[in-house]
């Protein structure tokens, strides 16, 4: 009989990068509107993000990320211990993910959505681990795999997008803005915490920031926004509510395992 194991208190959402400024890049306003909102948001990066040409070591970047989350509002920051650069969608790194996701307990996780040639291959391979690590936590009769954490079904997934330097927007089963109007400045403050990924020479990056969230609020009619793709067709059972208020729509139940 395996032993019971002590669960934290669940987070509502869990957004998950390769690197630390990944998630603060991509859908870093959205995570403080939730947060504002009364959810519990947490972040999990796969690698700690080092090395990096400028940063003096992983105690550096990791103060950067603490100072981030605190800029967002977020409740909870897990770093795994993967390997940056050398970041593969292997089982190992599969089960690494899904034991926290099973840990947390999330209804939403947030990842990477696509490739992003001539930038991090750890990316494409991010996304893939967080695909699998979603189904495998919800496995049964694997417990063992899973530090003999419980099965948890996550009902939502999304994808964000790092991709400035395409006309094409990122495809998907359906396109959301997530409003970010009241959250922009905590959105750039957050990515500012990263020193050393943004000298003075790359300072150009916090306005593409800015102008891509811009941009994307304008097509919406907010001030400024974030693009997220959910992987199957949303319904609701309130049209006009989902057209005009801040409802809830849902994607559909899974099919029987």
């Amino acid at each position: 009989m395996s032993a019971v194991v002590e669960l934290p208190e669940p987070l509502d959402v869990i957004a998950v990068g390769a690197h630390p400024d990944d998630v603060e890049i991509a859908c870093g306003g959205t995570l403080a509107r939730l947060a504002e909102q009364g959810h519990k948001v947490g972040i999990i990066d796969l690698t700690d993000g080092e090395p990096t040409p400028n940063s003096p070591g992983p105690e550096a970047r990791l103060e950067e990320a603490r100072a981030a989350a605190a800029a967002l509002g977020i409740h909870k920051r897990i770093v795994l211990q993967l390997s940056n650069r050398k970041l593969f969608d292997t089982y190992d790194n599969r089960l690494a993910l899904a034991i926290e996701l099973r840990r947390y307990r999330p209804k939403l996780v947030l990842g990477f959505g696509e490739k992003t040639p001539m930038a991090s291959p750890d990316h494409w391979q991010a996304m893939q681990i967080t695909d699998a690590a979603i189904f495998y936590a919800r496995l049964t009769k694997w417990d063992d795999q899973f530090d003999n954490l419980p099965p948890h079904r996550i009902a939502a997934q999304l994808y964000y997008t790092l991709a400035f330097y395409s006309a094409t927007p990122l495809g998907g089963a359906g396109h959301i803005i997530s409003d970010i109007s009241a959250t922009l400045e905590k959105k750039l403050a957050a990515v500012r915490c990263y020193a050393s990924q943004f000298a003075k020479e790359k300072a150009h990056v916090f306005d593409r920031v800015e102008a891509q969230a811009r941009h994307m609020g304008e097509i919406a009619g907010f001030q400024a926004g974030e693009l997220l793709v959910t992987p199957r067709t949303l319904g609701t059972r309130d049209l006009m509510g989902a057209i005009f208020g801040d409802v809830v729509v849902s994607p559909p139940s899974d099919a029987p395992m």
